[in-house]
């Protein structure tokens, strides 16, 4: 039967050989998280975003909604249209769609119109915030990705809502237009943001 430490004392007294246990090393450095590690792995995560929003901006404009032309006899959807677009032409596009496309349109909606925002978004709020120290300047650059989102997702459903009505409805149409001019513009202020937090990051590191 094995003897404990004090029982070997006590029989041998101060020669008795204690075994030693050595504990591991709570940290081991190779593996501690670091800034310079922590930062390689939101800059990996900005990459495959912003990959990700790129493939779905190009299957979702430059694909998916350009191939419905062939359902609207050449007439640009509404998510297409930069500068808006009026009564008369939602009238003639809803003549020549029929439910199915118009079912089709809700479903591009609700699939790649949901993700790209929403992947965008993200992607951009991260590549913000890992280059903007400052707290307020942060806010006011994050400020366009977030409104994108909210408008993007807003005009999906005011688009289906216009495109389900006939007649087409007045005040729907000026909706759904104003939310799709103003979701290009802060498209476009989004990526204007990001570019400015990366050229300021890029700046504070040469000055350091």
């Amino acid at each position: 039967m094995a003897k404990t430490p004090a029982q070997r004392i006590k029989k041998h007294g101060a020669n008795a050989v204690v075994p030693q246990h050595h504990l591991p090393p709570v940290v081991n450095p190779t593996t501690a998280r670091t800034p310079e590690k922590a930062q390689a792995n939101s800059n990996l995560i900005v990459i495959a975003g912003v990959v990700a929003s790129l493939f779905l901006f190009w299957y979702l404009h430059l694909l998916t909604l350009n191939q419905m032309t062939q359902l609207s006899q050449d007439m640009a959807m509404p998510d297409s249209l930069v500068g808006g677009f009026d009564t008369g032409y939602i009238g003639r596009l809803q003549g020549v769609m029929n439910a199915d496309a118009l079912g089709q349109l809700g479903y591009v909606h609700k699939t790649a119109g949901t993700l790209f925002p929403l992947i965008f978004g993200f992607t951009w709020l991260l590549l913000i915030g890992t280059n903007v120290a400052r707290k307020a300047l942060r806010w006011a650059l994050w400020a366009a990705p977030m409104l994108f989102v909210v408008v993007r997702l807003w005009g999906n459903v005011a688009v289906d809502a216009m495109m389900g009505t006939p007649g087409p409805d007045a005040g729907q149409v000026a909706l759904a237009s104003g939310l799709t001019v103003a979701g290009w513009v802060l498209l476009v202020l989004s990526l204007v943001a990001g570019a400015v937090a990366v050229f300021l990051n890029r700046r504070n590191r040469k000055q350091h």
